[in-house]
């Protein structure tokens, strides 16, 4: 990647900030500081702003552009997907369902950092499963996600906020339990791929760009695989996927 493309001058330059008012949730301005990776179109670091900064489009628009994933969460024994609802809280895309799991492997933790065999998402997956489900770290065992590929995505949220990503797809099949932070998801859901897609046809619904991305590109023919690979038990295992797929480029979609 060239040294003078957007994502790598936007990292060095002056970014703009917000004051974020009292209208906002106190918990979810006191997350809005932990510090994101910031990355350029090839996913290569290139240091560290709070998530205020990495989510505000006035930023995004310079070309700003950090770290994230997307983890998936299927049940075993029927690979069901488990979906969440954001709960109202949320600064960014509340209310909206998605995947299990969306958030960000962070600078403040060096484990997080890691990217030989995506460790550190691994880990963030593990950490934000617990933190928003109450899903014990004892039942998302870091090697058994398997990592599909990354997705650069824009969307903005509302004419202040927005995502600027580079997004790890993960797949976790595990029996989990799940005990909401009712301050990051308001509902949550087990879906077959036939309920989902009766879900995106209902205009009552609305969903996150990240996951409607995903959806739309790559999840069903992956679910189907999925389905397809069953062991002898008729359980279902995310490593079956393994090498379904070249993750070792960024897959564009903005």
């Amino acid at each position: 990647m060239s040294s003078d493309s957007p994502a790598v001058i936007a990292s060095r330059a002056v970014l703009s900030t917000i004051n974020l008012s009292s209208h906002y949730d106190a918990e979810q301005r006191r997350l809005m500081d932990e510090r994101c990776i910031l990355v350029d179109e090839d996913d290569r670091a290139l240091g560290a702003a709070d998530k205020k900064t990495c989510h505000l489009m006035e930023n995004i628009n310079k070309g700003l552009l950090h770290r994230a994933f997307s983890a998936f969460v299927f049940r075993p024994s029927d690979g069901k997907l488990l979906l969440q609802q954001r709960a109202t809280e949320k600064i960014t895309f509340p209310d909206m369902w998605t995947n299990t799991c969306c958030s960000h492997p962070l600078d403040d933790f060096e484990e997080e950092k890691i990217e030989e065999e995506q460790l550190g998402v691994r880990v963030a997956a593990t950490r934000k499963l617990e933190h928003e489900l109450g899903i014990p770290r004892s039942q998302t065992p870091v090697d058994q996600f398997q990592y599909l590929t990354r997705i650069h995505y824009l969307a903005p949220s509302d004419g202040i906020w927005g995502e600027h990503e580079i997004d790890y797809i993960l797949f976790l099949t595990a029996d989990v339990t799940v005990t909401p932070n009712l301050n990051e998801i308001r509902d949550y859901k087990y879906v077959d791929k036939a309920e989902l897609q009766a879900m995106f046809e209902n205009s009552e619904n609305s969903f996150t760009p990240w996951f409607k991305l995903i959806a739309r590109d790559f999840l069903f023919g992956w679910w189907d695989e999925l389905l397809k690979r069953k062991d002898a038990s008729g359980k279902v295992h995310a490593k079956s996927l393994a090498g379904i797929v070249d993750g070792s480029k960024v897959v564009k979609m903005v």
